[in-house]
This record gives structure tokens, C-alpha cells and sequence, in this order.
């Protein structure tokens, strides 16, 4: 069955009692028991609730995967996958790196004794030379967050088998619609599904798949343990907002293109970073592994003086963080997202104080071409 259909029956007669089409929300924490040691398979909503049940099945066919975890915040996902470490152990990451990650790897990490290597994870040789003896998983993100830097997911997944290492990834940006990394040979995709899945600026969540049924079992212990469980009126805005998903993602890759091409040609704008223009450095390893280029764009201005007076004048585009929703957003990662990240770090691999991130969303794309035209405009004249 294609994506497009899955996506657009997530949740349908899931309720064989009522045959309901939209998905019912079970927000009842506790379930009674027909009898003294018999369950229902629904105890507690910590451990299990219906509603986030059908979330995760459907969700985990999506990434062609058994097993599907959902979790209170894309944050959360990722902790929940880092548990899966010990004291001594060590991680090689992509170098360009969301800044909530880096921030968890650098404190709760560190105090849990693993260690974590920043390396350019496109470059395969660079990988190598990171290995150590204690190396015990790669951690890649593809595109990256925010300079849009691509990972060849083949040869880190030869990598991680050579070495026996775990292979995670985080597909936030790209969505099961556009990259399958499980079934690329990744162990373990993470997602923040406050973005692009969830869609529409309105639910907080995490997801978490794995073909691998002992790993699958260790996350899930840990979420029950800790109680970073999706909550069930989460878990249904979900998949709501996920049934959508394939007509949102094309929009957002028409728009994305089309405002990537005219950004290309403006004279304040020294640098466009996007994987669907053919002069991006690793365009055709990103065709190889994925079906889309997003909508996601950075682009660098030519005076970092220009940066609060255009974020102060653009109309359209809301001055927010966060990603993937209807809505275009335009974001400034040095004071935003990639704020804990020491300046030194970050500019080392693109993450200027002349950066800035757009979330290019469904408006028509002449709209958002004008609205930063004239935003560029106003900066001029200042």
C-alpha cells in the first residue's frame, strides 16, 4: 500500500465496536480488569492508552518498521534513545546539530558519563577517524539542522555494520514521506513530530521507531519508568495532522524551491542553503536516499546588521521557532535554536550571526516571495 493511503486512513474503523472513521480519544488514565489477573491490554495510560496505541502502530508502518514509540516531545524521544547508552560509551553526531540535542548531549549526557564526538558526518573518512573502542552508535541528522548539510545514510549504515554500531537517525526534516532511513539500514529514526507530522503549530510531540524488538523493549521501559508518554489528546491532533501529510509536504517542496531559486538571485543574500538546488555540494547523494527535498531553506545575509531590522519587517512570515507547520516561519538560529552552542562551535560549520532558517510553509509562493522583497527593501533604505 502507498504512503499517500496509509497517511490518509490513519485512525479509520481502528474502533471496531462504532466502525468511527476519525479515531476516538480515550482519556481515561485507568482501565478496569474483567478479572483478578486477566487485563484488557490496557491497564494504565502511562504504560499503554488506546488512542496513542493507534498513533504508534500507525506511525511505525509509515517507517516500515514493527515497533513505534510516542512521547510528550521530540526531546523526549531523543532522551529516551540516549538511555539506551552507558557511562563510557561514546557517540559520533552530525557536527551541524539541532541545538536542543547538543544542549541534551552536553548535560544530561555528560552526566551520564557518554561521551560524544561532532564530526562532518558527510564525509565518511572523517567518520573513521572519530572511532574508537568505545564507540557504540552514530547519531546523523539529514538535512541537518540548520545548514541543510547531507549525510550519505549508505555508507554510514556500512560504517555502523563494520563497527557494530547502532545507527540513529533523525528524520525530523525529512518525514517517513520523503526518507525511510529503517529502511536504508538505520536501527533506530527519531522524529520531533511537533513539526512537519503534527503540521499545524498545535501538538507537542516525540516518535520513535525500530525494527528491533530488544530495543524496542529497552525504550519502551524506560518511557513507562520516567512517564514521557504522548498524552491522548496529543496522540489524536497526531494523526490528525499526519493524514494530510503527503499534500502538505509537496506544497511545502514547491514553495521551498521556488523561494530558494529567488533568494539565490538577491544581492543581500550571500549563501542559500536548500539540498533541492542543483549547486548544493552533496544534492545528488540526497537523491540517492530520500524522494523530496523538504521545505526548509538558511540563507546567509551579507551584513549581520540586516538581521533584526528584516526579522522586524517581514509581514507573512512569523519571527518564531519551531518548523513544519502550515505556517511560513522564519527563525535566527544564533539567538534561537543554536543559542547553547558556544559561537566558536557554531560558526565552525555555518551558524553565523547573518544566518537565518525559514520554514517555508502552504501560502502561495508569490506571497512569500513578496513579503521578503519588501522586507529586503526596508532593510535597504535603513
Amino acid at each position: 500500500m502507498q504512503i499517500e493511503t496509509l497517511l490518509a486512513q490513519m485512525g479509520n474503523r481502528r474502533d471496531v465496536k462504532t466502525g468511527a472513521v476519525s479515531l476516538p480519544i480515550y482519556h481515561s488514565t485507568t482501565f478496569s480488569h474483567p478479572s483478578v489477573g486477566e487485563s484488557t491490554g490496557y491497564d494504565y495510560s502511562r504504560t499503554k492508552n488506546p488512542t496513542r496505541f493507534v498513533l504508534e502502530e500507525e506511525f511505525a508502518k509509515l517507517e516500515q518498521a514493527p515497533y513505534g514509540m510516542a512521547f510528550a516531545s521530540g526531546m523526549a524521544a531523543i532522551d529516551a534513545v540516549i538511555s539506551l547508552f552507558s557511562a563510557g560509551d561514546h557517540i559520533i553526531t552530525s557536527k551541524d546539530l539541532y541545538g536542543g540535542t547538543y544542549r541534551l548531549f552536553e548535560t544530561i549526557g555528560k552526566k551520564a558519563g557518554v561521551t560524544v564526538s561532532y564530526v562532518e558526518t558527510g564525509d565518511a573518512d572523517e567518520v573513521k577517524a572519530a572511532l574508537i573502542p568505545q564507540t557504540r552508535a552514530l547519531f546523523i541528522e539529514t538535512p541537518s539542522n540548520p545548514t541543510l548539510r547531507i549525510t550519505d545514510l549508505h555508507a554510514m549504515v556500512k560504517i555502523a555494520k563494520e563497527h557494530n554500531l547502532l545507527m540513529i537517525v533523525d528524520n525530523t526534516f525529512m518525514t517517513p514521506y520523503c526518507q525511510q532511513p529503517l529502511a536504508l539500514g538505520a536501527d533506530i529514526v527519531v522524529h520531533s513530530a511537533t513539526k512537519y507530522l503534527g503540521g499545524h503549530n498545535d501538538v507537542l510531540a516525540g516518535l520513535v521507531a525500530t525494527r528491533d524488538e530488544a530495543i524496542a523493549k529497552e525504550i519502551l521501559t524506560y518511557q513507562n519508568t520516567i512517564g514521557s508518554a504522548l498524552g491522548p489528546q496529543d496522540a489524536w491532533l497526531l494523526v490528525r495532522g499526519m493524514k494530510t501529510l503527503a499534500l502538505r509536504m509537496a506544497r511545502h517542496e514547491e514553495n521551498a524551491l521556488l523561494l530558494a531559486q529567488w533568494l539565490e538571485q538577491q544581492e543581500d543574500v550571500t549563501k542559500v542553503y536548500y539540498p533541492g538546488l542543483p549547486n548544493h555540494p552533496m544534492a545528488e547523494v540526497h537523491r540517492r536516499q530520500a524522494s523530496g527535498f523538504g521545505g526548509m531553506i538558511a540563507f546567509e545575509v551579507r551584513d549581520e546588521a540586516m538581521v533584526v531590522p528584516l526579522l522586524n519587517n517581514v509581514s507573512l512570515f512569523t519571527y518564531a521557532e519551531s518548523l513544519g507547520s502550515v505556517e511560513s516561519l522564519i527563525t535566527y538560529p544564533a539567538g534561537q535554536t543554536h543559542a547553547d552552542i558556544p559561537k566558536a562551535i557554531r560558526e565552525s560549520y555555518g551558524v553565523t550571526d547573518g544566518l537565518l532558517r525559514v520554514s517555508v510553509g502552504i501560502e502561495h509562493a508569490d506571497d512569500l516571495i513578496a513579503d521578503l522583497a519588501q522586507a529586503f527593501a526596508l532593510v535597504r533604505r535603513l
